[in-house]
């Protein structure tokens, strides 16, 4: 795809994108329609009651569609029972049954509840990880035999008004797939199409689709994919966002938010799940506060510009200098604001993940620790160490040993070494950038609430190669909407290959901007200071207690900076899903698990309570382990 081909309304002014209207019961599903929220119970689907009473606790939350597995026939014929019991207690919310391999379920359950969710990797399809080479005629006879047994459950849903989900995951593409177009955003996008292509043949249009993966990177490209080829070939089905294998916590919330909110700053979404390894009641929240966001349009007048430089399709990061340890190929730096402060102690340093140890007169420095420290007009009287430096004022700046001053509009006062300047879209004319000083770093603010756009159209305007750090205020919000809300903002413009560093202000204590400023970076793989979990927020597939197992995993492996773990509870969420994790936790029976190496087995059937000490031994074995 090339890159000036559009996936969106528009790059400078917030538009929805236009797509048609699906019934799913009493919800409706695209056009102007509210976006709309939805969760997954993770009860045992046989468990009639356990199933009713946590889709009405998802109800009650704010869940507009509840997704409830359905592995084989006898849970897709259970699923009446539940969506009977819920009626009788008045509750009557769209149901969805969710088909990974089983299409005799699938066409139970489409008669039942009022929409269906397939994965075109393993409809029709058992995962080999074979390597084949199809030919034309070949790949053409794969497509039918897909058609053939397809076809039954599109004719069904016709019949009985339900709807469908096709919704792609990035790990679990088949082998036809990725032997064709590769472990890809385009692949993905195929995969859903082979499907609907049979759909439309039909004149079946009650769709929706999805482009799920663990890399909020990959799964963004995917929808643009997706949407760009829509507008192409003249579709115009809804969009349904979500970041699978999201995580816990603050990890998953922040990753959340990378993802689905990127793709809603322009325009794309129409109904959204956030995948947290919780509770799913704890999913609610989380996904509203992503969709008030984008309650009503936003007028902020951002002026179009030519976007022949923007790669919305592939990563490729924005080409600047090296200015000290900024720019370049170096990893984006995080600024912390200490300018309410007008004396800094060693102390102060702390919860922006620099330790100083009294007795030893020695600092330690965090994986995650910030690189800049902001005094405004403050001043630092003892000696820092030495992976930290110090911004001031261009007022009060004096040549100290690591110190640089912030400059606004007057550039009389400094420094041969390296300058800060303060700037926004408004003052990056011809004029601003040839006055410059030399070894100058931007400092970017937005000065609009649409700042991802804004800040964009800011990086498309430069046609210098000067470092730019991205600065965001963020003072009136609470600590949930300011983490979720910088992740967009800053996190967006990261995937595209923009930025050079952050600097997130907000009115909450230094070790929550620290831990959220690293989070970013983490989550858009732009910066790693430690371990990647994978894990699936669990449902009536899953084997064990993912929650408990997730923290027990997590504690013993925190501190393996750049190793990425998949945690799953069965094998659909195995292999495939964790595309790219190093090493893989899987549910592959009641009270068993098995180990992955990458995508490949190596351990089997291990029993639950010693797999965790197992899964340390096989990090070990491959020379990944190191000593807290």
């Amino acid at each position: 795809m090339k890159n000036n081909t559009p996936y969106c309304n528009s790059l400078f002014q917030y538009s929805r994108f236009q797509t048609r209207e699906v019934a799913v019961g009493n919800v409706i599903i695209g056009g102007d329609q509210p976006i709309c929220i939805q969760s997954m119970t993770t009860t045992d689907t046989m468990d009639t009651m356990g199933t009713v009473e946590q889709s009405i606790r998802l109800i009650d939350a704010g869940c507009e569609i509840v997704r409830i597995t359905a592995p084989s026939k006898k849970e897709a014929e259970n699923l009446k029972n539940i969506r009977d019991e819920l009626h009788r207690r008045g509750y009557t919310q769209p149901l969805v049954a969710d088909i990974h391999f089983t299409p005799n379920a699938a066409e139970i359950a489409a008669r039942i509840v009022e929409k269906v969710r397939i994965n075109p990797g393993n409809y029709a399809d058992k995962k080999k990880f074979e390597i084949l080479e199809y030919t034309d005629a070949q790949y053409n006879e794969e497509l039918e035999r897909i058609r053939e047994r397809f076809l039954p459950l599109v004719k069904i849903c016709k019949e009985e008004g339900t709807a469908m989900r096709i919704g792609t995951n990035h790990g679990s593409l088949s082998d036809r797939i990725m032997n064709r177009y590769g472990d890809t955003p385009l692949g993905m996008v195929e995969s859903a199409l082979e499907f609907t292509r049979i759909c439309i043949e039909e004149n079946f249009h009650e769709i929706i689709f999805s482009m799920k993966a663990s890399n909020p990177q990959v799964m963004i490209q995917a929808y643009r994919l997706l949407v760009a080829t829509m507008m192409k070939d003249g579709m115009d089905f809804p969009l349904h966002l979500g970041v699978t294998e999201a995580g816990e916590g603050e990890d998953g919330r922040i990753k959340s938010a990378v993802g689905i909110g990127s793709l809603l700053e322009d325009g794309l979404g129409d109904t959204i799940r956030v995948s947290l390894t919780e509770e799913p009641e704890a999913e609610i929240p989380v996904a509203k506060a992503l969709v008030d966001r984008y309650l009503s349009n936003r007028t902020d007048q951002i002026p179009e510009i030519d976007n022949q430089s923007f790669h919305p399709y592939e990563y490729l990061k924005r080409q600047s200098l090296i200015v000290k340890n900024i720019g370049g190929d170096e990893v984006p730096r995080v600024i912390i604001d200490l300018s309410d402060l007008k004396k800094i102690t060693p102390a102060d340093l702390k919860n922006c993940g620099h330790y100083y140890n009294v007795d030893l007169d020695k600092w330690t420095t965090a994986d995650a620790a910030a690189d800049f420290l902001y005094v405004g007009k403050g001043s630092v009287d003892f000696e820092l160490p030495g992976m930290v430096s110090v911004i001031q004022d261009a007022d009060v700046w004096s040549e100290m040993s690591q110190t640089y001053p912030l400059l606004t509009d007057d550039f009389s006062n400094i420094s041969t070494d390296l300058n800060f300047v303060l700037c926004s879209l408004e003052n990056l004319d011809d004029i601003f950038i040839h006055a410059l000083p030399d070894n100058s770093v931007l400092m970017l603010e937005a000065k609009t609430d649409h700042a991802m756009v804004e800040m964009r159209v800011a990086f498309l305007t430069l046609k210098t190669e000067i470092p730019v750090i991205m600065k965001r205020e963020f003072n009136e919000l609470d600590r949930e909407h300011c983490r979720l809300y910088s992740s967009i903002d800053f996190g967006g413009l990261l995937i595209d290959g923009f930025g050079d560093g952050i600097w997130l202000n907000s009115k909450h204590n230094n070790k929550f901007i620290n831990q959220t400023s690293f989070g970013i970076l983490q989550a858009t793989r732009t910066r790693i200071s430690r371990t990647e979990y994978i894990s699936c927020p669990s449902c009536g597939r899953t084997l064990f207690d993912l929650q408990e197992t997730t923290a027990m995993i997590r504690k013993r492996t925190d501190h393996l900076k750049g190793l990425k773990i998949g945690i799953m509870g069965c094998i659909v969420n195995g292999p495939g899903e964790m595309a790219d994790a190093d090493y893989g936790y899987v549910g592959s029976g009641r009270g068993v698990i098995s180990l992955y190496k990458g995508k490949e087995v190596v351990r089997k059937n291990i029993p639950a309570e010693n797999a965790v000490d197992e899964l340390i031994e096989l990090i070990k074995e491959y020379n990944d382990w190191v000593d807290c």
